[in-house]
């Protein structure tokens, strides 16, 4: 298992470096850059020559005068160091910008993936074990009710009904009080989790109900294996049976699930972000590269891959241990 975990690390390294060069290739496909914008701003507000003066020292402060190669080696040189590279758009430094937002993000992604899991198992197993009944019935049409909603239609609807029925706007992940309050206090905490609930509701929404119907499906086909009628044979309990022997295997599928998850969060919350708020990194990234903002941009992708390399580290890591019948030598 050990060999197996440093092989996928040693793995991880030229995954994560073929993944920028083609992130920066993407970000540079489209004509012009950044400074095309600001030239065209530049003109209307000073004149031609004047702005084309200002537009060549900006080129040569972010190096944009040199080849594309320079610029990806100058770029991803500085990661050793922690130097991710200056914003255009903000004239900050990208480490400055992302921090934060990252962590957000973070905390909301996990609160998600908790919610998801801690909600879809316990679902599944009960719409399982009462195929057919009226709650079966009632949670599969709540099931395929969720994953048809849209995230930001569902954002949309509860901004609305706290409004009419609290009487005050639900945005970000602060009240006005705390908004701008620099460094962390007791009192910033306690205010920030009661926000947070509402965006990991809203995200959790579509990912909850599809691996409920993903738990259910799998543990109808383990229900019928030979093994679980042979635990029931021995005079088991029920519960023994379901929990112990036969939701252990059914779930194996789900762990494997789990490293897909987290990136598909991290994308799937950017119109949720931008309708509630929040400062996470999905609303930046769209603006980076709508800005064509190249080191802003490859910077938060490439931290998203890490996460997508990580997660899925961890659920083969979790699946061997759940499972003894998976184990890597």
């Amino acid at each position: 298992m050990i060999n197996y975990i440093l092989r996928r690390i040693l793995i991880a390294i030229p995954t994560l470096f073929l993944i920028s060069v083609i992130s920066f290739i993407i970000i540079q496909l489209p004509p012009g850059d950044y400074l095309d914008q600001k030239i065209a701003e530049l003109t209307q507000r000073y004149g031609s020559a004047s702005s084309m003066a200002q537009a060549e020292q900006l080129r040569k402060r972010y190096g944009l005068d040199q080849p594309p190669v320079q610029q990806y080696t100058k770029w991803v040189s500085g990661f050793v160091r922690g130097d991710f590279g200056e914003s255009f758009r903000y004239n900050k430094e990208v480490k400055e910008l992302i921090w934060d937002r990252l962590g957000f993000t973070l905390v909301l992604s996990i609160g998600a993936l908790l919610f998801i899991y801690l909600t879809a198992i316990p679902l599944g197993i009960y719409s399982a074990t009462h195929k057919y009944g009226a709650a079966d019935n009632v949670l599969t049409f709540l099931a395929f009710f969720g994953m048809s909603l849209p995230g930001f239609l569902i954002a949309l609807a509860i901004i609305v009904f706290v409004y009419q029925v609290f009487g005050f706007p639900l945005f970000g992940l602060f009240s006005p009080y705390y908004q701008n309050m620099p460094g962390w206090s007791w009192g910033k905490f306690t205010d920030m989790l009661s926000h947070l609930w509402v965006p990991i509701i809203v995200v959790s929404l579509n990912g909850t109900a599809g691996l409920m119907r993903v738990m259910r499906g799998n543990l109808l086909d383990v229900l019928g294996e030979p093994f679980v009628r042979t635990a029931r044979a021995k005079g088991l309990k029920e519960n023994v049976v379901i929990v112990k022997h036969a939701a252990r295997i059914a779930i194996n599928p789900l762990i494997s699930i789990l490293g897909m998850s987290l990136p598909e969060i991290l994308s799937g919350t950017t119109i949720v972000s931008i309708v509630l708020g929040l400062p996470t990194v999905g609303p930046l990234l769209l603006q980076a590269l709508q800005d064509q903002d190249m080191y802003l941009a490859g910077t938060l992708i490439v931290f998203m891959s890490l996460l997508l390399i990580v997660g899925n580290l961890l659920a083969d890591i979790a699946l061997g241990w759940a499972d003894p019948r998976i184990r890597y030598e």
